[in-house]
């Protein structure tokens, strides 16, 4: 078996045959696994068993996966676990209440479990930080990565991990114009496909939060943070 440093996956499925299929091979790899067929019971386990990454089916009885996802978000501490949706429904609109649920990335069955396994790698080493002295000032804005922190204006702004991640590469070069494609290789790396809009819609979301001034579109090319 082989060690991916004991990270916790919950998998929230109402198919008990995708529950047994993606817990076997998630546990082959050394992860370490809980599952369950229901959104409460979801609930319950991120509070008690702290995951640092969530598989979650859209789908389900009583609550759907949506929901179940924006019930998390609104609990203490949980910005940053990783939110993978994994749905037979690939619509546009479905993936897009599911980033602004809270969800990181979108994914549909089916899924080889060696692609799956390997998305769900890459995804778990966006949380070991490259530098975890790194403090970041743009203009009235001040990140910190190990504490995983935003300020803006003095203060302190809730962003989840994707967000984070986002803003903090705009703010590493800030007046820098980021392509596309660029921003979507640094933060979700070439591993993971996402939808061509989730970048918008997490861009949407720090502009909610910020204001919509200090994040630029640059029409057909990408996005800058506009600081003095």
């Amino acid at each position: 078996m082989e060690a991916v440093n004991q990270y916790r996956i919950l998998i929230v499925d109402d198919e008990p045959d995708i529950l047994e299929f993606l817990t076997f091979n998630l546990k082959q790899k050394g992860f370490i696994v809980f599952a369950t067929d229901n959104g409460l019971e979801a609930i319950e386990m991120v509070k008690l068993d702290r995951p640092h990454l969530v598989i979650m089916d859209v789908m389900m009885p009583d609550m759907d996966g949506i929901e179940t996802v924006r019930r998390i978000r609104n609990l203490p501490d949980t910005d940053h676990i990783i939110v993978v949706f994994l749905s037979a429904r690939g619509e546009d609109y479905t993936q897009i209440a599911g980033l602004d649920a809270g969800g990181d990335v979108f994914l549909t069955k089916p899924i080889k479990p060696r692609l799956l396994v390997s998305k769900i790698t890459a995804l778990l080493k966006r949380l070991e930080p490259e530098d975890k002295n790194l403090l970041l000032i743009a203009g009235n804005i001040k990140i910190d990565k190990e504490k995983h922190k935003v300020l803006f204006n003095e203060m302190a702004i809730d962003l989840p991990r994707k967000e984070f991640d986002l803003l903090s590469l705009l703010a590493a070069k800030p007046g820098k114009v980021f392509l596309r494609n660029e921003i979507m290789h640094k933060v979700w790396g070439d591993d993971v496909i996402v939808g061509d809009r989730t970048l918008d819609v997490h861009i949407r979301r720090i502009r909610q939060k910020l204001g919509d001034e200090l994040i630029q579109t640059v029409k057909g090319v990408g996005y800058k943070l506009a600081v003095e």
